[in-house]
């Protein structure tokens, strides 16, 4: 009885693990949407995966390098590798490279997305004035 237990909360580790993940295209969404969902992601689970193949990688490395210069972020891991994916045109597999960034929240994080939101604030104030 107690592997079933260690077993089910094994898998809800991993499943909490996966929320955290950003999956980048260079292609689908603007580079700052990714730059401010992984700060949502951040204050939400303390701190998020950024994963990307192929030509993404760039942009992965230009977010959270983003996050990092702005005080942010903090980088916990770096992970390459390369995946086999089936080309359907050529009937065999082809390999891409993939990097995985898990980025963690830094000290000053919430003092800085306080001091943004506070900005904000006094921005909108001014606009209806």
């Amino acid at each position: 009885m107690e592997e079933i237990t260690e077993g089910v909360n094994n898998i809800i580790i991993a499943d909490s693990h996966k929320k955290n993940r950003i999956q980048v295209s260079n292609t689908k969404k603007p580079l700052f949407f990714y730059v401010n969902l992984a700060k949502r992601y951040m204050q939400q689970y303390n701190e998020v995966e950024l994963s990307a193949l192929g030509m993404a990688i760039a942009t992965v490395v230009t977010i959270a390098e983003i996050l990092k210069n702005n005080g942010l972020a903090v980088e916990k891991k770096i992970m390459t590798s390369t995946v086999d994916i089936k080309d359907d045109s050529r009937g065999r597999p082809v390999q891409k490279a993939k990097i995985e960034i898990i980025l963690g929240k830094s000290e000053n994080f919430d003092d800085l997305m306080a001091a943004a939101a506070e900005e904000r604030e006094i921005a909108g104030a001014e606009e209806l004035s």
